[in-house]
């Protein structure tokens, strides 16, 4: 791809709690689009296509919610790509820009869930034909299969690896909770703005050991978008001070890697990341050293330390470490999930994807309030789904 390609416009809706709110999902999802389009300032008739993202609902729900936005008739793309769905939408947006097809499209996702874990899909289901049940039948090879949410169980598995491989404490696993639970109380879009210590995060109810309630990600309504264009129609719009550049992106799904060592580490998506990101950065010309701000996706902490080495910001085994340094922090070498994450912000899987591009246009531009990154200039969001597909997105904000 030559063409540059710009986000112009981005909002959301508060995430929260299922049933906590009186609305259908088109409810969210206007008030996400309405709220991306004004940011762009640009009226809705100027939008070409439309990819939309969600798991839980029926098909052309895609359509049904843009059609709170405006009836032009533009082509509308269901998408369904498990907890990747939302940056998958936003990656088929610049790929309709960046390929000449498109000036504007806008990318939407959104998601109203029901209470309780997840099961064994998005949309749950039995494990014969769940499309990951590959998935957990590698867990079950080692570790067997348990009557705890199977999500938990198979990363719980895999922070029992780690910490028998590399000596990662429960401590450094409690310590990613603690951190992303400390940035959402600047967040007023989050689900949970609760601040809480690594000992009350141990303390709390164990979900599958050792990950406990607090290390997890609940289920959440919301919904979040995003404005796409070309450098043509930034220049055409007078969009420069709105406009920050995806310089990079790329999804990456299940290789024989994933299933061959027999580990849940693998299984649950660190070499498809490890391959996104290195696509990223071969295509960006950027590496991790010139990343300032992450989002990346915490389903549960033991992920957010096996993407930390797979993004390559430490080597194999090391990341506890940088949890317990502050190096993910604000004052530390970067500043990783300062919406709160998956864990806190909270995780409608259709929106997840786009409301981390949300939460890094707003750094780049300088937005974010008092959760704002100083002179954050690279961003990187991490959006991976089980069965299996791994985005990875670099923004830039322009010089200038």
């Amino acid at each position: 791809m030559t063409s540059k390609v710009f986000v112009v416009g981005v909002g959301m809706t508060k995430f929260e709690k299922p049933e906590t709110r009186d609305w259908q999902y088109w409810d969210m999802a206007k008030e996400a689009g309405t709220a991306a389009l004004a940011d762009a300032g640009i009226p809705y008739d100027l939008v070409e296509q439309v990819p939309v993202g969600y798991c839980y609902q029926a098909s052309t729900a895609g359509q049904r919610a843009v059609y709170e936005l405006g009836l032009s008739g533009v082509p509308v793309y269901n998408v369904n790509n498990n907890c990747a769905t939302g940056s998958t939408a936003l990656m088929m947006a610049r790929q309709f820009v960046a390929g000449g097809l498109n000036d504007c499209v806008l990318a939407l996702g959104f998601e109203k869930m029901t209470k309780g874990a997840l099961g064994a899909g998005s949309s749950g289901g039995d494990f014969a034909t769940s499309p990951v049940a590959r998935h957990y039948g590698v867990m079950a090879a080692k570790h067997g299969f348990e009557m705890t949410p199977p999500t938990a169980q198979i990363f719980g598995n895999a922070a029992r690896e780690h910490m028998e491989r590399y000596g990662t404490t429960a401590e450094q696993l409690a310590g990613v909770g603690a951190k992303n639970h400390g940035h959402s109380a600047n967040n007023p879009n989050a689900q949970f703005q609760d601040v809480y210590t690594v000992e009350e995060i141990l303390a709390a109810r164990t979900i599958h050991a050792p990950l406990t309630k607090l290390q997890c990600s609940p289920t959440s309504d919301g919904a979040a978008a995003a404005v796409v264009v070309s450098e043509r129609f930034v220049r055409e719009h007078g969009l420069e001070d709105r406009a920050v550049e995806i310089v990079g992106q790329a999804m990456t799904t299940d290789t024989g890697e994933s299933f061959s060592s027999g580990s849940c580490i693998d299984v649950v998506g660190k070499p498809m990341s490890r391959a996104a990101a290195h696509a990223v950065y071969e295509e960006s010309g950027l590496g991790i050293e010139d990343v300032d701000v992450i989002e990346l996706h915490d389903c549960f902490s033991i992920n957010e330390l096996l993407t930390y080495e797979a993004l390559g910001m430490c080597g194999e085994g090391e990341s506890g470490k940088l949890i317990g340094d502050g190096a993910t922090t604000y004052g530390g070498r970067w500043v990783v999930n300062p919406s709160g994450g998956l864990i806190s912000k909270g995780h409608p899987l259709g929106a997840t994807g786009l409301a981390q591009a949300a939460e890094l246009v707003w750094q780049l531009r300088g937005e974010a309030g008092p959760r704002q990154v100083e002179g954050a200039r690279v961003g990187l969001a991490h959006n991976i789904g089980l069965g299996g597909a791994a985005v990875v997105t670099l923004l830039r904000r322009p010089a200038g």
